[in-house]
């Protein structure tokens, strides 16, 4: 780079990295130009699927607690309970060689 004056002038250099061709002298390149395809994104989350699914369950049984707290204030013939939470880790303790109990949400 030249200093011109108080100034940097930064054209001054050419960056040439990548530029050559290929090295074999016998290469003819393709003769078609390649289809322009626009760069694909993907989106990144904060949160792993699991915890979307475990943040899903839970506000899902959070709701449903508050609508049965609500019938019980209301007159409401046997209101049915909500059933086992899935956070409940009691209920769902098992062997290392056996599947975790499954998980029924709760339907009223």
């Amino acid at each position: 780079m030249k200093k011109t004056g108080q100034k940097f002038n930064l054209m001054d250099k050419m960056d040439t990295q990548g530029m050559s061709g290929p090295v074999d002298p016998n290469y003819k390149g393709s003769s078609k130009a390649e289809e322009y395809k626009p760069m694909e994104i993907h989106p990144r989350r904060l949160f792993t699927p699991e915890m979307v699914k475990e943040a899903k369950i839970l506000i899902n049984e959070v709701l449903d607690e508050r609508e049965y707290k609500r019938k019980l204030r209301m007159n409401y013939d046997d209101p049915k309970p909500p059933g086992i939470s899935y956070f409940d880790t009691e209920h769902f303790k098992h062997r290392i060689n056996e599947p975790e109990p499954p998980y029924e949400p709760y339907e009223p």
